[in-house]
């Protein structure tokens, strides 16, 4: 029986790994975890009877406390809350679903107390990517990657090795903006940001794809995840979505992971690694397939993922600064306080006044995102 704890069980990786679990029969929920969606978790709660419930708001909690009271849920809140998930005595696995810089103590306390990790909060490598991977392999546990192109990548490198590795093709649909000019995009709307072409997605990393942000902390993650430098990493515009990512040998062979876009595999076989799994779902029919396009980024018009790299390259502190200032700049854009192109002004600017660190600690990322927030708050 496969144990397992997840962070952020409400959204939208959280309610796909629940029915992957409900797919097999040999895994069980021990842990949940929300921010403040009570009714949802509630719900979860009595499905799947965990034995803990993290909610993050107190006042949330206490709710949940009282309408869950006819089970045996034990209810806590806050980041010890998050922290005591973590690290359960029972659990094999932690999936941290959970979205923002929030989900980083509660991976490193999971780490500490020796639980494999199905990582899908990608901010846990793009801030702290220097501090996660060697605590990983001090404590001999694996990282098993749930954005569907780092699994795409993982997937292809089963069986080979790393040192025939000569770069990373890491795809992208390009968004619901793809193709547009920058005329254009000073009017796209938020209902507009949010119409991805094919993927269901919660709102922040929507229109992190739209600005393709969302790809820049992409290559990133995968800097940490496969060990490899920031020019072993090239982005391609994939449309369809059908091919997740590639990977490029030394001796120019390539590997391609492909299928339709369905989010329940890249979790499926972090939860069941090294095997593979049944898994209901529609399947990719190349008699309708008509064509797979490809093209380059447009760097200049969608800045987002420049100055990702510019980040990663900068190193250090950074990387910090621009998921910072990107989650605060998103959060305006959502609530219409800024035009979708404040994005990269914010993005830009932030990093601009940074003096970078090269090696922070991390109460100096977390210090840092609270700073940059602060000033992002007295600026815009």
């Amino acid at each position: 029986m496969k144990k397992i704890a997840i962070l952020g069980s409400t959204g939208s990786i959280g309610t796909q790994t629940l029915e992957v679990v409900r797919e097999n029969q040999d895994m069980q929920v021990l842990g949940l975890s929300a921010g403040r969606n009570i009714d949802r978790l509630e719900a979860q709660i009595r499905e799947f009877r965990p034995k803990l419930a993290a909610v993050w708001d107190m006042q949330a909690a206490k709710e949940l406390s009282i309408k869950i009271q006819d089970t045996n849920t034990q209810v806590v809140s806050g980041m010890e809350g998050l922290l005591a998930l973590a690290a359960m005595p029972e659990t094999e696995v932690l999936v941290t679903a959970i979205v923002g810089m929030i989900g980083i103590k509660p991976t490193i306390a999971a780490i500490r107390a020796g639980k494999d990790i199905a990582l899908a909060n990608k901010e846990t490598l793009v801030t702290a990517g220097h501090l996660i991977m060697p605590l990983a392999k001090e404590y001999h546990i694996q990282i098993l990657p749930v954005d569907s192109e780092h699994s795409a990548i993982f997937q292809c490198l089963q069986g080979e090795c790393r040192e025939t590795l000569s770069r990373i093709l890491l795809t992208a649909s390009g968004g619901p903006f793809r193709g547009y000019t920058q005329r254009e995009l000073a009017h796209v709307t938020v209902e507009d940001a949010l119409r991805h072409p094919n993927w269901s997605m919660g709102q922040k990393i929507t229109v992190d794809s739209a600005t393709l942000v969302n790809k820049g902390l992409e290559v990133m993650e995968a800097k940490w995840l496969f060990d490899v430098e920031p020019k072993q990493i090239t982005v391609v515009i994939q449309p369809q979505s059908i091919i997740h990512s590639m990977i490029e040998f030394i001796d120019g062979g390539i590997l391609a992971q492909m299928g339709t876009p369905d989010m329940k595999l890249p979790i499926q076989y972090a939860l069941s690694y090294p095997h593979r799994r049944s898994l209901p779902g529609k399947r990719l029919d190349f008699s309708q397939l008509t064509s797979l396009t490809f093209q380059a980024p447009d760097m200049e018009t969608f800045q987002g993922l420049p100055l990702a790299i510019d980040a990663l390259k900068t190193g250090g502190s950074m990387p910090t600064v621009f998921n910072a200032a990107n989650e605060k700049a998103v959060a305006k854009f959502l609530h219409r306080e800024i035009r979708f192109l404040d994005i990269y002004d914010i993005i830009a600017e932030a990093m601009a006044r940074h003096q970078k660190i090269p090696s922070p600690e991390l109460s100096e990322i977390l210090a840092i995102e609270e700073e940059t927030g602060q000033w992002i708050e007295s600026r815009w």
